[in-house]
């Protein structure tokens, strides 16, 4: 099963610069066969204090970051997150882990992380929520996104009839979906419906609402708790 959020394999015409981020070498050495030729692998650190060297000196386009990592003062991903504070707006971090547990995923959120993946995910997935966190998106396997939306969500906002109201059913069920992150395979099997009808009716969606991405799709749901 597809665990991202969004369309199809994600592309760009230049490679995409990463450090990956984990203790375990022989799972950075699979790691890196298993991503696609358009990433460039410039760096590896296996601890809190090699990461955040590495980062710095190469200052990639994404890090791929596990979650639990020795050294440091025991705080993690979250701990070199911290320590690359001067370059996050150039610099996006994606973890990686083992870890599906809420505290760990909304830790490293909320330190600055774009995005969160379980280890299970496949090379091809990967790859493609590299290139997504390097364009500026957000990116989590589904059941994790739920964990984000309940720690970030606002309290519930009066929901004004008319916006709803420029929403066949068919576009909320869609709406719902995306927002919770399901991928658009994932939406398209759970209603019956092709992959492009989904892109249409999520299409139709933004522009109704008068949104520009999935991200601010998914923020507009939480805060009218719509999910």
């Amino acid at each position: 099963m597809n665990q991202l959020q969004g369309t199809g394999p994600v592309r760009q015409a230049q490679s995409v610069r990463v450090v990956i981020v984990d203790d375990h070498a022989i799972f950075r050495s699979g790691l890196k066969a298993d991503l696609d030729a358009s990433i460039q692998v410039v760096g590896e650190g296996a601890t809190v204090e090699q990461a955040i060297a590495v980062i710095a000196r190469e200052r990639p386009d994404v890090v791929l970051l596990d979650v639990h990592l020795p050294g440091g003062l025991g705080g993690g991903g979250r701990e070199v997150i911290a320590g690359s504070a001067a370059i996050l707006g150039t610099t996006r971090f994606l973890a990686l882990s083992v870890s599906d547990a809420a505290e760990d995923v909304v830790a490293v959120i909320r330190a600055g992380a774009r995005g969160y993946v379980t280890k299970t995910i496949s090379g091809a997935e990967i790859t493609d929520a590299v290139f997504r966190v390097a364009g500026g998106d957000a990116v989590f396997s589904p059941r994790l996104a739920g964990f984000v939306l309940d720690a970030f969500g606002t309290a519930p906002a009066d929901i004004a009839d008319d916006e709803l109201d420029k929403l066949s059913a068919r576009e909320l069920e869609v709406m719902r979906l995306i927002a919770r992150g399901y991928s658009y395979k994932e939406v398209a099997k759970e209603l019956f419906i092709s992959i492009k009808t989904v892109e249409t009716h999520v299409s139709a969606v933004l522009r109704k609402l008068q949104l520009s991405s999935r991200h601010e799709l998914t923020k507009w749901a939480a805060e009218r708790r719509l999910l």
